[in-house]
């Protein structure tokens, strides 16, 4: 296959300037962080489904993995933050780098790589019974986080995640009692409370009314201050709005899925190398 080469780093805009940091003692280091796959390959038993991969997802901007159903984009990004694993008879091949350290080297522990490279899932999954104020400081709990500014930590998440203005007079109710856009919004802000490198974000929006997409849209550009974020979405309208970085992902009948095109947003959206490329995000097929 035809290996097109991504914009180096340096001809994208530079990120915004992040804002100051709530503390937090045993989290993630600060900043946003590049991730990068190289030669990546992923199995179900010995069903090949995802092969030789190479992508680079740069710091401080968000990257759209965009194809038909079935080329292994989900299976890709929970390849970002070792999730894959956890799929029985799951396996894998390649190297994926975090600000170039492999996440998968030997000695390497999941739940630091979870705690650096949050994920956001296409179904909102808050603890319904919860408080909206416990669960956005959950992950914290869950991966022995502490700070002495609670308080602060959840206006601040809840504010990233687009949500303060609408739960800030019931932070005691319950997070299932929100509607399907809040409870969406809830769990990015559950995810930004541990001050995450990376967010991986699979369809948010797939389940969601125009109004709440909308919002969650706002938030995504909002959160290029502050996360690397990779989504994948079939939305090719959202891919244009929301994204720096595009990766379009194709698998033939019986065959594993891989990168046919990889660019800039702007280029492969209206002069794309790959004639696959141009007729997918025209709408042809998939």
């Amino acid at each position: 296959m035809t290996e097109v080469a991504m914009a180096p780093p340096d001809a994208l805009p530079p990120p915004p300037a992040a804002t100051a940091e709530i503390e937090l003692i045993g989290g993630p280091p600060k900043g946003e962080a590049s991730l990068e796959a190289r030669g990546a390959c992923a199995w179900f038993g010995d069903h090949l489904v995802l092969e030789d991969v190479d992508l680079l997802m740069p710091a401080g901007h968000v990257t759209a993995l965009i194809g038909p159903s079935g080329c292994g984009k989900s299976t890709f990004l929970r390849m970002l933050n070792r999730m894959h694993e956890l799929v029985p008879g799951a396996a894998l091949d390649g190297e994926i780098l975090l600000d170039g350290e492999d996440i998968y080297a030997p000695g390497r522990r999941a739940q630091e790589i979870r705690m650096r490279v949050g994920m956001v899932f296409q179904k909102p999954n808050p603890f319904p019974a919860m408080s909206i104020r416990d669960n956005v400081l959950s992950g914290l709990k869950l991966a022995r986080i502490k700070t002495n500014q609670k308080d602060a930590l959840v206006e601040q998440s809840l504010t990233r995640a687009g949500l303060w203005r609408e739960v800030r007079d019931r932070l005691d109710r319950p997070g299932g009692a929100l509607s399907g856009g809040q409870q969406q919004r809830l769990c990015i802000a559950r995810s930004l409370a541990v001050q995450p490198n990376v967010l991986l974000m699979d369809e948010p929006c797939s389940a969601l009314d125009p109004t709440s997409t909308r919002r969650i849209e706002e938030t995504i550009a909002e959160l290029r201050t502050v996360v690397t974020v990779v989504i994948v979405t079939h939305n090719m309208q959202q891919a244009q709005r929301v994204s720096d970085l595009c990766a379009f992902f194709l698998a033939e009948e019986n065959e594993p899925g891989y990168v046919v095109e990889k660019g800039t947003t702007e280029k492969m959206f209206s002069s794309p190398e790959d004639e696959r490329t141009l007729r997918y995000v025209e709408g042809e097929f998939g």
